[in-house]
């Protein structure tokens, strides 16, 4: 995907409140053309109504939001026409056939009727849905239901495309169809994917945005989030091992343990790794070296450990700890 330096949402200052109770604090963020954007939070974190406040169905209580520079508040009918939405549950009707629903989503978004079959032709092309286009939606899979509920998303072909939850009870061929679709829709649209499923996150999106307790705790780029995963140790093997005491010798070692006979875990300094110092000590000692590999954490604990922070800092968007991630 080619991000450009088109921003299509933007979201400055958002808060909202219901009584006393601050659901959104302070939000500030920007999506780009060309972006996904993956929303998490764990369950109350203020996803949802992040969501709410960036399609016009619910106003800040303070802040700006603006799809393609447009002020959703100043101008919601103007700004909602250059987004498409599915929510978590798509909202089909099952007693419509295919064509017949995406006619009906043309009309609500105003196509004219000389561009209306057209649009919905490259609706379908997209979503994969030429060969059940007379089919009921009722008798669908929940694959292809999903993929009528995103058909109806984008058949206006809008800017900003927003997904809440699009792969949530679909075997393991729809998931990975879908995802596909997404990485297609982000070439040309700013996607925002509202999800709980964590290996989406890296194989999906190309930028992530954690939020927990109303505040934004992490922006970064998936790439970036990859390597938070890497965890500052080293699993060594030899053939002549020396005690854990030789190990504890080099730069940036923090502990040894032994694992099994011959097989260490080495914790060290994150910027100081003892990688190539051990392989040259090895052949120099006649350790003889059979393995040498740093230690990576799955994305799973890299959220337990981030869901489990119960302190937050001030947030700087170029500064920060990953403290989130669900939905």
């Amino acid at each position: 995907m080619s991000v450009t330096d088109e921003i299509l949402v933007s979201v400055k200052g958002v808060s909202r409140f219901y009584g006393d109770l601050c659901a959104v604090n302070n939000l500030s963020f920007n999506i780009h053309r060309g972006e996904v954007l993956g929303l998490l939070g764990p369950n109350g974190a203020g996803k949802s109504t992040t969501i709410q406040m960036i399609t016009g169905n619910l106003a800040p209580s303070f802040g700006q939001i603006s799809i393609n520079s447009i002020d959703i508040l100043d101008r919601p009918k103007k700004a909602k026409q250059h987004l498409g939405y599915l929510p978590e549950h798509p909202p089909i009707y099952k007693e419509f056939t295919v064509d017949e629903y995406l006619r009906f989503c043309a009309k609500l978004h105003h196509i004219k009727h000389s561009e209306r079959q057209e649009a919905i032709n490259i609706a379908k092309q997209r979503c994969s849905l030429n060969e059940v286009g007379k089919r009921l939606i009722g008798n669908l899979s929940k694959g292809f239901q999903q993929r009528v509920g995103i058909a109806q998303a984008i058949i206006h072909s809008p800017p900003v495309v927003i997904l809440d939850e699009p792969t949530v009870g679909l075997d393991p061929i729809q998931i990975r169809e879908i995802r596909s679709l997404i990485r297609e829709l982000g070439e040309d649209h700013s996607v925002i994917l509202s999800t709980h499923i964590l290996p989406e996150v890296t194989t999906t999106c190309d930028k992530v945005l954690i939020i927990n307790k109303g505040s934004i705790v992490l922006t970064e780029t998936t790439e970036d989030l990859q390597k938070r995963m890497q965890s500052s140790s080293l699993f060594v093997g030899f053939h002549q091992a020396p005690n854990a005491e030789e190990l504890h010798k080099f730069a940036g070692v923090d502990s040894v343990s032994t694992t099994k006979e011959g097989y260490f875990r080495i914790h060290h300094n994150p910027d100081i790794d003892p990688s190539e110092q051990i392989v040259l000590k090895s052949v120099e000692q006649g350790w003889r070296l059979i393995e040498i590999r740093p230690e990576q954490l799955s994305l799973e604990e890299v959220f337990v450990d981030i869901t489990t922070t119960e302190e937050h800092s001030s947030i700087n968007n170029d500064d920060v700890m990953v403290e989130a991630v669900y939905s």
